[in-house]
């Protein structure tokens, strides 16, 4: 029966989906790539493949690596500002990719229609309920609302306190998912019972092993606690920098030295505001390769949710999965007692 009950509460997000359980995997630049995310899928969940700063035809063979894995659904994250959205989109679409995710601020003009006009479901962040809505209104399909708590690029909002406000007014017109600090599978219960469609999680997943992540970096998971994941400051308030969730190392400190950087060269006139932001974007995309595929973990980036707490081991992602579910099951049996 409660099986029956997760299954009833997760339907419309595995609908949406397209897959068997409404778990997303977070799209972790060098970690979501075409082997966690075909396994998640094939594991019943829903893979992401985070694009980053790929170049449409770096974009187009990870998509063709990741069809050669697995014949399951999964989606394709972008960056609003990478300079080559729209060539992206269109690689998306000759792909017949049926899920792309937008992240980093809002769609730009007309690439909300240029993903749907091949039948590609929008799915896009909601930091905010006034942003969810703006977002329901230009006519995107799903939203994932993100706490502070997740790891990479976050809000100033915890996870709970954005499904309390987002949840009630929006569940009911769209398929709504939540991540951020999601490690076990009691709060996927809380939250499905909330009006969540499904979750999203990135740091539970970045361990498995499926993951290609370097084994210092796996190592480094591992030995920390939820409170070794600290989130990056803004240095200069004239260049607008997203906060960065990482596990605390020399990199942490090398960011502060690139943040006075750019802010010197948008003083002198070098870049505008928006090359400084991608100049930003493109340290964090190499810092987090040095991590990631290097196993420099002292100078690289260790993006980090604080759940990392409880990713204590390396295992198969259909393990995780599983655990998740039966942890959630277990919650749902205990309330209806």
């Amino acid at each position: 029966m409660t099986n029956a009950k997760l299954t009833s509460l997760m339907a419309r997000g595995t609908a949406f989906l397209g897959c068997d359980v409404a778990i997303m995997c977070g799209a972790m630049s060098w970690v979501s790539e075409r082997n966690l995310v075909a396994a998640i899928s094939n594991a019943g969940g829903f893979g992401v493949i985070a694009c980053g700063a790929m170049t449409p035809d770096l974009l187009d063979r990870e998509i063709t690596a990741t069809k050669a894995l697995t014949n399951k659904p999964f989606g394709v994250n972008l960056i609003t500002m990478h300079p080559q959205l729209f060539d992206l989109i269109e690689v998306c679409a000759r792909h017949e990719v049926g899920h792309v995710v937008l992240a980093g601020g809002l769609p730009p003009k007309g690439s909300i229609d240029a993903i749907k006009a091949k039948g590609a479901k929008l799915i896009c962040f909601a930091p905010a309920l006034s942003l969810a809505k703006k977002l329901t209104r230009s006519g995107v399909d799903a939203l994932v609302i993100e706490g502070m708590e997740a790891g990479g690029h976050i809000g100033p909002v915890s996870t709970s306190v954005l499904a309390q406000e987002i949840l009630p007014e929006m569940a009911s017109q769209l398929p709504v998912f939540v991540a951020g600090g999601i490690g076990r599978g009691e709060l996927i219960a809380g939250y499905l019972e909330m009006g969540a469609a499904g979750v999203q999680l990135g740091t539970r997943f970045a361990c498995a092993s499926e993951s290609i992540a370097h084994p210092n970096f796996k190592k480094s998971f591992f030995r920390a606690s939820a409170r070794d994941a600290i989130a990056s400051v803004q240095i200069d308030p004239r260049l607008p920098v997203i906060p960065v969730r990482a596990l605390k190392n020399d990199g942490t400190e090398a960011f502060t030295a690139k943040q006075r950087e750019v802010a010197n060269l948008l003083d002198s006139g070098s870049v505008d505001m928006m090359e400084a932001q991608l100049q930003i974007e493109h340290y964090w995309a190499g810092a987090l390769r040095r991590a990631v595929i290097d196993g420099d973990v002292e100078g690289g980036s260790l993006m980090a949710g604080q759940s990392v707490g409880m990713v204590t081991k390396e295992e198969p992602v259909a393990d995780i999965i599983a655990q998740l579910m039966a942890e959630a099951a277990v919650a749902l049996e205990r309330r209806s007692a």
